[in-house]
């Protein structure tokens, strides 16, 4: 038998075995998401969002991945068209016409992927300062304070019972005065410091429990006193880094009340897997009966807000006035 022989035998077999192969795929992709509920299709693996802010984030995700599907499925048409009408002729053996310095074809596989890019970019940052964007006096303001390896909440509230000044407290020096400013005035304060040891006594998921109340806005002063953590609330759809001598800020309204899983989300060190943290979304007025029990039990005041912020960070603040 000659070489070409065997070779047109050898391959046959496989061509043979080629549907069977593609069935048992399809059989077993459709079979692991037998479970999966499709009313959940639409967000792409990302939560329920609970927060009003939460849906910006989604539309983003959505939208990439909408723009992800378009130019994969055009270079996956012109992968296949190529493979299917430019293979090699069994009958032909001469080399096909080569084409050279093709600037039609140059300028639009450099032009489309700028303009991609762009448009990409051009949502992003929207949705990035609407998202980033601070109201004049929110109705509530917690700083968050990330430490190894657990989570510490000043609630900077007035609180019944509770005397001070948030503006003069020094644990809370180190969060920049422009952010001080609106602060509540003469608001005492209570706190909540977490070790990774505690429970959520109605979940008994790990770590402490931030509790939110709902459909008001809510300030969170990001601060650290050690190393790099990152703040996730995972249905919030949003984290931000909590950087050690820089403060970062955002706010959101939740709108549905229950209990969420937060976690760090960033590498910190040894025990970062149990930086975990509980949000619980509950009513404007249970939200104002905890923090008179934290009152109750001596919880008044500030734990010390992280590291004092450096001056690159100042300055840059400076530069953005």
């Amino acid at each position: 038998m000659s070489p070409n022989g065997s070779d047109r035998s050898s391959r046959r077999p496989m061509r043979r075995k080629l549907p069977q192969v593609l069935t048992a795929g399809l059989i077993l992709a459709t079979a692991t998401g037998c479970s999966y509920n499709w009313e959940d299709f639409p967000r792409l693996g990302m939560p329920t969002p609970v927060t009003e802010e939460a849906p910006t984030i989604l539309s983003l995700w959505q939208g990439s991945w909408a723009a992800a599907l378009v130019t994969g499925v055009l270079v996956w048409g012109l992968i296949l068209w190529s493979v299917i009408f430019h293979r090699r002729s069994r009958t032909k053996v001469e080399v096909p016409p080569q084409t050279r310095y093709n600037m039609p074809i140059e300028a639009l596989y450099t032009v489309t992927p700028l303009i991609i890019v762009s448009v990409l970019f051009y949502f992003t940052a929207r949705d990035e300062s609407k998202l980033l964007s601070l109201s004049d006096k929110p109705a509530h303001t917690i700083n968050v304070v990330g430490y190894q390896w657990s989570w510490g909440f000043n609630y900077v509230e007035n609180v019944p019972g509770v005397k001070g000044d948030a503006q003069k407290a020094p644990n809370l020096d180190a969060i920049p005065d422009k952010y001080q400013d609106d602060f509540p005035a003469n608001a005492g304060g209570v706190y909540d410091a977490g070790i990774p040891g505690d429970r959520n006594p109605q979940t008994g998921n790990p770590g402490p429990t931030l509790w939110l109340p709902k459909g008001e806005k809510v300030r969170f002063v990001l601060t650290s006193r050690d190393v790099i953590h990152s703040f996730w609330v995972v249905p919030f759809l949003f984290k931000q880094d909590v950087i050690p001598g820089h403060t970062n800020v955002f706010e959101v309204t939740p709108t549905q009340e229950g209990t969420f899983l937060g976690k760090c989300a960033e590498l910190c060190g040894v025990d970062h897997s149990r930086m975990l943290f509980n949000v619980k979304v509950v009513s404007p007025e249970r939200y104002q009966q905890h923090l008179k029990e934290l009152a109750e039990k001596g919880q008044t005041g500030y734990i010390p807000s992280g590291i004092e912020q450096t001056d690159p960070a100042r300055n840059a603040e400076k530069n953005q006035l």
